[in-house]
Formats: structure tokens, sequence, C-alpha cells
């Protein structure tokens, strides 16, 4: 059996609401990683978010995976609140990695990090200053452009990538209903396209 669930955790005790299917109905074809990979090829991309044009050279693409998983969030206290309110926080995501194959190749978890399962290849990223962001579907959290972190050195395929964009994000938006108290958390399911790429010389 599988199952897809937004869990909510209050007090210790667990929330959950849960489709189940059985093992043999196997996974849709238009959401199969393959495909949300080849739709993602032809999107337009923002501005906010498009690769630095790095003339005459360009840039060129080293990777592109497709993530299923979680944003994760916490409750924290609204600051100057009175009385005493909570919001929603995020704190990182927990997703798989998925190639162009279908086949499941790594994870991406807080950092952010990505990481390849078989060579162990690791990327850590981090925001520019100011943030580069685009918001292109209100119910979903927004696409982005990082870069790599500063002080870290990325390993394997990620060796010299530059730039890392999040795109066609579907979902992982924190909870629209505010937590009632400190010690609640949010898993929000979310899928991302992550593109990886270098300027070139």
């Amino acid at each position: 059996m599988t199952s897809i669930a937004f869990f909510r955790k209050s007090c210790g005790i667990f929330l959950a609401v849960t489709v189940m299917a059985c093992t043999d109905h196997l996974e849709p074809q238009a959401e199969l990683p393959v495909v949300l990979i080849q739709q993602s090829e032809p999107l337009t991309i923002p501005a906010a978010i498009d690769l630095p044009p790095n003339l005459p050279a360009g840039n060129a693409r080293v990777a592109t995976y497709f993530a299923r998983g979680v944003q994760k969030y916490k409750a924290q206290e609204k600051a100057g609140s009175s009385p005493v309110a909570y919001e929603w926080v995020f704190v990182a995501p927990e997703a798989d990695l998925f190639d162009a194959t279908n086949a499941k190749i790594g994870t991406h978890f807080a950092g952010p990090s990505w990481k390849l399962a078989t060579t162990g290849d690791l990327m850590v990223g981090q925001a520019f200053s100011p943030a580069k962001t685009a918001s292109q579907d209100v119910n979903s959290i927004d696409w982005l452009l990082l870069m790599p972190k500063s002080g870290t050195s990325p390993s394997g395929i990620f060796q010299e990538v530059d730039y890392i964009q999040r795109i066609a994000t579907r979902g992982g938006k924190a909870p629209a209903t505010p937590p009632v108290n400190a010690q609640e958390t949010a898993d929000v399911p979310y899928t991302a396209i992550y593109r990886f790429s270098k300027s070139n010389p």
C-alpha cells in the first residue's frame, strides 16, 4: 500500500488525512518524473530567477532532477502579539530526487542540500542577497534562483555548478490556518524541478 498524507502535529498527537492506493495500480503517466521534467523544459522562466547571460559563452545545464516530498514547518510565537499568537516558519525540505529515467537517485534536505545516493555527490545552496524569487502560483511555494553556499565545495557532478533553479513547484506552502501552540509542526507535500547549471568559461 502507498499513502499520500498531510500531517499536522500538535502536543504529541498526529492528525492525518490519508489516501490509500493499492500497489498494483501504476503511477499515472502524467505524474512520472520523466514526464514532468519534459514538461518543464519549455516553461518561461521569470526574469527574477533567470540565469545571467554570462556572455559570450553563456551557460550550460549540468543536471535536472524532479523532487517529491514535503516542506517542513514549525510554530513560532508571533513577535509583539498580545495575547500570544503563533505563525508558521519554514524548517527544511525533505524530498526524494528522481532523474529523467524515473529512477530515484538521491535526496533533498536541510541546507538546502542535494545528495546523490550512489556516488555521494553533494551540493549545498544558499540564497542570493537580495533573494531571487518568483511567485507563479498562490497555492505553491516560490520559484527560486540559488547559488553554491559560501565555504562549501560541491562534489562529483555538482563540482562546476554555479546556479540552482527551483521551478515548476506544486504545493509546499505553509498551512493557511495558523498554529495554536508552540509545539505544532506541519509537513506539507510538494513537488518541484531543480536545475543545476554552470557558466561556460
